[in-house]
Parts: C-alpha cells; structure tokens; sequence
C-alpha cells in the first residue's frame, strides 16, 4: 500500500514540478511549487518522517511561498514576460529534451524500482535526530543557503527599486 502511495505521490510531484517550468503565468507557477511541496511532505510521511515532513510544509510551503509570492508581485513580471517571448528554437528543443530526459529517468526509475521500502533506522525523522544532524554535520550549508535566500530578496527589492525610480 505504500508503495502505491508513493508513486501517486511521485506522479503528482513530476506533475506539478512540470507545471511549475511550463507555465508562463508567475503566479500560477508559485501556486504549483506549493502543491510540489505539499507532495513532498507527503512522501516524508509515507516514509515515517513526520517531523520533516512537517518542517517541509511550514517552512518551504509556507513561510518560503509566501516570500515568493511577495516578490512577484512586487516585481511586477508581466512586463518582462512581454518583452522577451520565446523563440522557435525554445519552442521546440524544450519539449524535446523534456521527453527524452523523461523517458530516460523513466527507464532509470523502473529498472531500480524497490519492491518495499527499507527498513529506517531509530530515531529517523525525529526533531532530535534532525537537530543534531542540521548543527553538527550541515551547519555550514544551511546558514550559507540562509545567507543566499536573505541576498536574494534583497537583491529584488533593489531591482524593484529601481524600476520604479
């Protein structure tokens, strides 16, 4: 049964992951990732890992989304999008790759297909086990990727400044 679980999970996650790149509305767009992180979360349930699981909707379908969203409105893309239409040359080696990258991760996924998942160790997924592995192993990396994210919304804020100076 979870097995099943997960690959509806994994088709609703290729899915609006596609959504996600395909669609030209930016709005749209950040409405799609939220329901590939629900999606995410919900194979971090499957797998008994409610505390990540948890965190993963609070903090990136939440908290994250919300700053997402805050920036495309305030950059205001539908300008943008008008200026620069895509070319033929997009229009058809985009979806071209996009199949044969498909087919080949499809062909991958069922030759390594489990028939159950393993066995997880004890205490995986617990708010300790993620504590002590987030400020011991991965501190650096994580206040480096906290350092992008905060550069990265100032950095919009000063190229909406700007446009509108």
């Amino acid at each position: 049964m979870n097995l099943i679980a997960f690959y509806v999970f994994a088709l609703l996650i290729v899915a609006s992951a596609i959504t996600v790149i395909t669609n030209r509305n930016p709005v749209a767009s950040a409405v799609a990732l939220a329901f590939n992180l629900v999606a995410i979360a919900a194979v971090f349930m499957l797998l008994d890992a409610q505390f990540i699981g948890l965190l993963q909707v609070i903090v990136y379908a939440g908290a994250i989304m919300v700053l997402i969203l805050f920036v495309i409105m305030l950059l205001n893309l539908r300008e943008e999008a008008r200026a620069h239409p895509a070319g033929t040359f997009q229009r058809v080696l985009g979806p071209l790759a996009t199949l044969v990258f498909a087919i080949v991760l499809g062909r991958a996924v069922y030759a390594s297909a489990p028939s159950s998942f393993p066995e997880a160790a004890a205490g995986f997924g617990t708010a300790g086990s993620v504590g002590k592995e987030l400020f011991t192993t991965f501190y650096y990396p994580f206040e480096a990727i906290s350092l992008l994210l905060i550069v990265s919304m100032v950095g919009a804020v000063l190229l909406a400044k700007k446009k509108l100076s």
